[in-house]
């Protein structure tokens, strides 16, 4: 039983399993089918777990195996990240539940212990060059919190606006990390592939993004003209286009374990633009918010997971046909939740249920076929 010996065995079965079971329950209590009297209900308990559930399960993970290559110091193992692991499960468990205070200490112990596990390592070994990523864990934590406190009334905070600014904590850590891994896994599982960075590009992309997050926190609290809004998200969208484009896509499709990365990138640039017609009410905020939740995020944390489970299992780094089924139907997933509704909004009711059950399949199959990775230790013999 090796599940406990590095940080994205537990994490990334929890977190598939959680994809899959939890978006189930959405349809069906978007459906009807589903009641309950939690103070966590329909689209804020789907949105809230999708955020500070799934994604930051799945973030976690990885960083606590991308820290212990980092630095060569231990991250979180055994009984300690037994504990974390059941901080995060205790959230999930609560959060249906009347008792939104017990759900919020169980969150925020969460977000606390991860960032331990991370900065710890890297205070260690004087990493300071991903400190902010200690930052960026203790704010979704933080929002997570005004989240709870918001909902339970005790202070007085729009809730839809920490949602948002959950979902750009996210976007900023998956373009800082898609820029750093998709070029190197271009490069090494593409022959003949040449990914380029420019500075200015990089520059443009992150900064861009990192102010239209800041300028979206604002304007939960004093008026902004939707032309800011827009027009920083649209520049975010062009600069992270033209940096997908750098990394040589078009060439990624014999690899289905590195194309799934690059197609997913590109449900950011989307997202943005979405984003930025939506700060005009020309398409529904939703077709943005989708673009990012189900496209981007969906689909690179299934590539991320298949890829770095198998090299971190002593695997050969090849998708099979469970992989590109599950990378094929999450595309689909985000196409129909994101895009069908703007072209046919009469068929938006069915684009929900439809996409949500893609997405289950795509993240039963990953569960299917990794858990026994997961929990078994590595072919090689070697430890983690």
């Amino acid at each position: 039983m090796a599940l406990w010996n590095l940080g994205f065995r537990p994490f990334y079965l929890l977190a598939g399993s959680f994809a899959a079971i939890s978006i189930l329950c959405w349809v069906g209590q978007f459906a009807g089918w589903l009641g309950g009297h939690s103070y966590l209900r329909g689209p804020l308990w789907h949105a809230h777990e999708m955020i500070f559930g799934f994604a930051f399960a799945v973030i976690t993970g990885f960083l606590f195996t991308a820290v212990r290559n980092w630095t060569n110091e231990p991250t979180p193992t055994g009984g300690t990240l037994l504990a974390i692991t059941t901080l995060w499960l205790a959230g999930r468990l609560l959060a249906p539940t009347p008792w939104p205070m017990l759900a919020a200490a169980a969150d925020t112990a969460f977000a606390i212990a991860a960032a331990a596990g991370i900065a710890l390592p890297m205070y260690a070994s004087r990493n300071r060059r991903n400190y902010f990523f200690v930052a960026l864990l203790l704010a979704m934590g933080a929002v997570n919190l005004v989240f709870h406190l918001a909902m339970a009334g005790i202070i007085d905070f729009p809730v839809q606006r920490g949602l948002q600014a959950g979902l750009d904590i996210v976007l900023i850590i998956m373009a800082i990390m898609g820029g750093r891994v998709i070029p190197m896994f271009t490069a090494n599982g593409v022959p003949g592939t040449q990914p380029r960075r420019m500075p200015w590009v990089e520059r443009t992309a992150m900064g861009s993004l990192i102010l239209l997050a800041v300028v979206s926190l604002i304007a939960s609290l004093v008026p902004v003209p939707p032309a800011i809004l827009g027009g920083l998200a649209m520049i975010a969208a062009v600069s992270h286009a033209i940096r997908l484009g750098l990394w040589q896509p078009l060439r990624t499709f014999g690899n289905p374990l590195v194309w799934i990365l690059h197609a997913s990138f590109a449900w950011i640039v989307i997202h943005l633009l979405l984003r930025a017609l939506a700060a005009f009410d020309i398409v529904p905020v939703s077709a943005a918010t989708h673009a990012l939740t189900v496209g981007a995020i969906g689909g690179l944390t299934l590539g991320m997971m298949t890829r770095t489970a198998r090299g971190h299992s002593g695997l050969p780094l090849k998708a099979g046909r469970a992989e590109a089924a599950a990378y094929v139907l999450i595309q689909i997933a985000a196409f129909i939740r994101a895009l069908l509704p703007i072209a046919a909004p009469g068929l938006t009711l069915w684009a929900i249920t439809a996409s949500g059950l893609l997405w289950t399949t795509a993240f039963t199959l990953f569960v299917v076929k990794y858990a026994p990775i997961l929990w078994r230790p590595r072919v090689d013999g070697r430890p983690g």
